[in-house]
């Protein structure tokens, strides 16, 4: 079986003159090795396509494949999730993880979260703030946290998201309004401990694999999951099983979130306590890094004894369930 691999190496971006924060979410040498050798230890033969355009160019030349692994993240617009399985789609060549529908949903903070609050699932209060002015019409109560509406890796946050005071809010808002070119995303701010949950599967096959909690360290960036604490994780970050009863109220929101907004085969759902002590909705990332020592996924996968060969075999396994594939299949154009 033939397998295409679709990415976004952070080097090529780097080298046409992008930025450290602009390519955070794009991929390392390593990822990519990571990911082709162990496609090819679990017996499938891989190709390295690479990016939207590789992918188009290929396409364009008649190349085919059984499936596409795809971790493409995009450059531009809300939609940049959505390309490559957009395009696969076109072509009718099943890949792994979630479809343009999710992944430009769920790119969207606060999309994602509307359509979890019509879930009746708990998330905290927000509102989106398309210019400055619009802080003044805003009526949540502070404490609040800002960050742009559709960017991941921590990009945009910093410990002057929480906001206390109208001030505040409008020197952040504006700040991120200017640097990042989208609507920012105010939330009430959740001042309790921070959870992420790993799941594997599809539908009613997705199952949860662990919760993880992240707690942070002297001389991190206080009270905020940020770019910088994501970036130096080993120096900043503590990663913890959560315990019991928090870890069945967190595995049960998320499961429900991930079911709900049409998730596949595997990524994460973050969460945090409230005041009350209620793990409310986040965000959820249906594209989670697979780095298999850096990324938050493969992180919570060795915590439960679930090893980098294993989270990419059950990958695959709910991929090619859901396209009616079996691992042994030949590659296209070859005599079946």
């Amino acid at each position: 079986m033939k397998i295409g691999i679709t990415f976004d190496l952070r080097q090529e971006y780097l080298a046409l003159g992008y930025g450290e924060e602009e390519t955070a979410e794009f991929d390392q040498p390593q990822t990519i090795d990571a990911i082709q050798e162990t496609l090819q230890e679990l017996g499938y033969s891989t190709v390295r396509i690479g990016n939207a355009q590789s992918l188009m160019a290929r396409l364009l030349a008649g190349e085919r494949w059984d499936l596409v692994f795809n971790i493409a993240e995009g450059v531009h617009g809300f939609g940049r999730e959505a390309l490559v399985p957009a395009l696969l789609d076109a072509y009718c060549i099943p890949y792994t993880f979630s479809d343009p529908l999710v992944l430009t949903t769920t790119l969207h903070k606060a999309t994602a979260k509307r359509l979890v609050r019509d879930l009746g699932l708990p998330t905290p209060d927000f509102c989106v703030l398309e210019g400055p002015q619009d802080a003044d019409a805003m009526e949540l109560a502070y404490p609040l946290f800002l960050k742009p509406v559709a960017e991941g890796t921590g990009k945009g946050i910093t410990e002057k998201s929480c906001v206390s005071s109208l001030q505040e809010l409008k020197e952040e808002a504006a700040r991120l309004l200017e640097k990042y070119s989208q609507p920012v995303l105010v939330e009430s701010f959740l001042p309790g401990r921070e959870f992420t949950v790993g799941i594997l599967g599809t539908g009613r096959n997705a199952r949860v694999l662990g919760v993880m909690e992240v707690v942070l360290l002297g001389g991190a960036e206080a009270q905020v999951y940020s770019y910088k604490n994501k970036e130096e994780c080993e120096k900043f970050v503590n990663y913890r099983l959560a315990g019991e009863a928090e870890a069945g109220e967190a595995s049960e929101l998320a499961l429900s979130v991930w079911r709900g907004l049409g998730c596949r085969d595997a990524g994460r759902v973050d969460l945090r306590e409230g005041p009350d002590g209620r793990i409310q909705f986040l965000e959820v990332n249906p594209l989670a890094g697979l780095h298999p020592h850096h990324s938050d996924l493969p992180i919570l996968c060795k915590m439960c004894n679930i090893s980098y060969k294993e989270l990419i075999q059950a990958v695959m396994e709910s991929a090619l369930s859901r396209a009616g594939l079996t691992r042994y299949a030949r590659g296209r154009g070859e005599d079946r």
